[in-house]
């Protein structure tokens, strides 16, 4: 038996290759959109990819397994758990088979059996792998998609934040906990192979190692460390990080199917285009913080590599046609990014240095420092945004700050200004990263009096400046632990 792991660091996503030299096919578990990688490791093993199998419908980005069909012929295996409204409904074109709990599928003496394991989506299945051709007869480890993570679980509240299905949050964290009661009766030997990593919102906390064992997580995973449905609940809907708005488009997409991108590839475009571009569009440029600061074209958006898909789901507006300023060796990678979280309608890209050449980039973002922002603060002559998420501004924040978090501020910055204040805006975050980017949308929209924070928070506490902290709920785990057991709240 073959196992082969692959990770998108970008989207924190990881899938799996499982093959039989046997008999030399192969499935694939949870495959992301750009299938290149798959492809290749199955000829370099001389397999070939039979079967595309998803544990549930996707939120945060584009499965690749209708690509992976169209180009391999493979069955997609779906599940066919859940109410009506949330199952597949791929067209004819494509060969599926639909998945129950207790269902098996195999290739050569290779086994997957289907464990309906609902809460992150009411469809939710794990996929228990066996290998007969080692002589085992029983499980070696479970894909467990988005129920189980190294460290966490899945987040039950997507249908209601995402899909805006009222109610949804609740009755999905109480399957989840009769989930985990199933999990827990599952031999501790067992390998775990989650769908994400940290870094991904499909749950809070998740841990950075590629793996697990179920005895370890039934020990340190503080979801399954709680023995009743009403306290978990609370635990698990408690600061779970902010749903960007594309999670709601990608469940659509991956219900019905996605379309076929194949390897076609946006346009070069000449600099001179950019004047003439809707600006109702889309034009993100990928430069770092520092050059975007130093030169920009106007009306652009700064979302470096490392931001484009975090980011870019909040701030692209998927209706409108978007094109990229980047480095030729960028340029593939960006494409990938985005259409992984189902930006399709590139319609061209624009060589970074050819748009410096072209003297169209003369903007720039000023930026200050933590003492400048003390004496602004003292004379009332700034307005201060903290674009952080939520719990990072609960856990600290700098006095005088109002919070816009970072994904909502092209919405809530023209309701949460007065027409008569003519104050400067200064952004900051934590590092000073997402502020920039912050800026860079607060321009794009027409305002010009920006300022950054460099270094954020991060560098205002080191410089000696105190920050407001929220004190604990009486619900919080920090205060309980603080009071002494003779002691009683009233």
């Amino acid at each position: 038996m073959l196992l082969k792991y692959f990770y998108d660091e970008a989207l924190a996503h990881a899938s799996y290759l499982v093959g039989c030299q046997r008999t030399g096919e192969a499935f694939v578990i949870d495959p992301a959109r750009t299938i290149t990688p798959y492809l290749e490791v199955a000829a370099a093993e001389k397999l070939t990819i039979t079967g595309c199998v998803e544990t549930h419908i996707h939120a945060d980005y584009v499965s690749g397994s209708c690509e992976l069909a169209k180009k391999t012929e493979a069955t997609i295996y779906l599940s066919d758990e859940g109410p009506v409204d949330w199952k597949y409904e791929l067209g004819p074109e494509y060969s599926v088979q639909r998945l129950k709990e207790g269902d098996r599928i195999a290739i050569g003496k290779i086994q997957l059996t289907t464990m309906h394991s609902p809460g992150h989506t009411p469809e939710s299945i794990s996929l228990l792998l066996t290998d007969f051709g080692s002589g085992a007869n029983e499980p070696m480890g479970i894909f467990t998609g988005d129920f189980i993570f190294a460290g966490s679980v899945g987040r039950p509240d997507l249908l209601e934040e995402a899909a805006g299905i009222s109610g949804a949050a609740d009755q999905g964290a109480r399957e989840l906990f009769r989930s985990i009661e199933k999990f827990n009766l599952l031999p501790d030997y067992l390998q775990v192979w989650p769908a994400h990593g940290a870094g991904s919102a499909c749950g809070k906390g998740l841990g950075a190692i590629p793996s697990s064992t179920v005895g370890y997580e039934k020990r340190f995973n503080q979801a399954l460390q709680i023995p009743t449905e009403e306290d978990f609940v609370r635990f698990i809907l408690d600061d779970q990080p902010e749903a960007p708005p594309y999670f709601g488009l990608m469940k659509q997409l991956n219900k019905q199917g996605p379309k076929i991108v194949g390897d076609s590839y946006p346009k070069k475009m000449a600099p001179q285009n950019l004047k003439s571009l809707d600006p109702t569009c889309n034009i993100i440029d990928t430069a770092e913080f520092e050059q975007f600061a130093n030169q920009h074209a106007p009306g652009t958006i700064n979302l470096p590599m490392k931001y484009l898909a975090s980011q870019g789901g909040w701030l692209v507006n998927y209706e409108a046609p978007t094109y990229l300023i980047s480095t030729e060796k960028n340029i593939l990678d960006a494409v990938k990014i985005l259409r992984e979280i189902g930006i399709d309608n590139i319609e061209g890209y624009f060589n970074v240095e050819e748009v410096y050449a072209s003297g169209l980039a003369t903007e720039k973002s000023p930026q200050q420092s933590p003492k400048w922002l003390a004496y602004a603060l003292q004379t009332n002559s700034i307005r201060l945004i903290d674009v952080r998420r939520n719990s990072e501004w609960n856990a600290g924040r700098i006095a005088g700050a109002e919070h816009i978090f970072l994904g909502q501020l092209a919405e809530k910055i023209k309701q949460a200004t007065s027409q008569t204040d003519n104050r400067s805006i200064v952004l900051q975050c934590r590092t000073g990263s997402r502020s920039s980017i912050a800026a860079s949308v607060l321009k794009s929209l027409g305002i010009k009096n920006v300022i950054n924070l460099a270094g954020g928070i991060d560098r205002w506490e080191a410089t000696g400046y105190p920050v407001v902290k929220k004190p604990p709920s009486l619900n919080s785990t920090a205060l309980q632990k603080s009071i002494p057991p003779s002691c009683t709240l009233s």
